[in-house]
């Protein structure tokens, strides 16, 4: 298992955070550097161990990073990418955390990775882990282990950049799928996106009078409704036209349901119930 001098952070919220806890858990990296904008939450930070130092200067944060993660909203990946890039080590690895991928990898391939490059290399990657919890402080250093990260290497990508990637996840008990950023964000679209856009859908559609009988059914349906507003703005925005044919797909199958129950066909209805219990099941937990 690769262990590391110096890795830098940047973003450490609640994924930036989680990965300092592991590094520092499992003993993988000297030095965490935690860089980000603000101070407070980097205290925040440093105080529940995710760091061992940090920094509010981004030249600073990354000048001796053998591994950078930039764990930033989607808008503010790529022009973060290149500035950790044209700042740390020439030798140095650099990922992120976003949770779309063609747009980014594309950008990033043509400036890191193109034909003649002797700079710090790009990898595109994206946890499929966290929480509707923002913030340092709700960092959990097992929040990776037994979850899947997706790592998205192109032609450009150097083959040995997308191994210390793939090998970096894995150390933090993370289990690596290697896709395409096209095949990636198709997929995204309708396993993530697409329920974050229903969980709101049904979040806002719920009138408030019935709020006080809410429980666990609609609680755990609308759970990831509470996260952050403007992270998902962004990503529902740049993976928009996946989106779309997600949301046509489903809009097809809930016009079944509304059918049955206008027809008052209960034998329709339960087909279209157990389906739907057949399909779920097959992911356990």
């Amino acid at each position: 298992m690769k262990q590391w001098d110096t890795v830098a952070i940047v973003g450490v919220g609640l994924i930036g955070g989680s990965i300092g806890l592991a590094l520092r858990e499992r003993e993988l990296a000297r030095n965490i550097i935690g860089v980000g904008r603000r101070a407070a939450s980097l205290r925040q930070a440093k105080k529940c161990g995710a760091v061992t130092s940090t920094t509010t200067d981004l030249a600073r944060g990354v000048a001796n990073a053998e591994f950078v993660v930039v764990c930033t909203p989607v808008a503010d990946i790529t022009p973060r990418v290149l500035q950790v890039a044209a700042a740390c080590p020439a030798t140095a690895c650099i990922t992120d955390v976003g949770s779309t991928k063609a747009e980014i990898v594309a950008s990033l391939d043509k400036s890191l990775n193109g034909k003649g490059n002797t700079g710090a290399t790009f990898v595109g990657s994206h946890p499929l882990a966290g929480s509707e919890k923002t913030g340092p402080q709700h960092a959990r250093a097992d929040l990776l282990e037994q979850r899947v990260v997706v790592v998205t290497p192109t032609r450009r990508t150097p083959p040995a950049a997308a191994a210390l990637t793939t090998a970096l996840w894995e150390s933090l008990g993370a289990d690596v799928i290697t896709m395409t950023p096209q095949a990636h964000d198709q997929s995204v679209a309708a396993i993530s996106h697409l329920p974050h856009l229903l969980a709101s859908a049904l979040a806002s559609a719920t009138p408030t009078a019935d709020m006080r009988l809410a429980a666990g059914g609609w609680l755990d349906t609308t759970r990831i409704a509470a996260a952050d507003a403007e992270l998902w703005r962004q990503i529902l925005a740049d993976n928009r036209l996946h989106v779309l044919k997600s949301l046509d797909k489903f809009e097809k199958v809930l016009a079944k349901f509304r059918q049955a129950l206008e027809n008052d066909d209960q034998r329709k209805l339960l087909q279209l119930l157990e389906a739907g219990k057949e399909h779920r099941e097959t992911v356990g937990n």
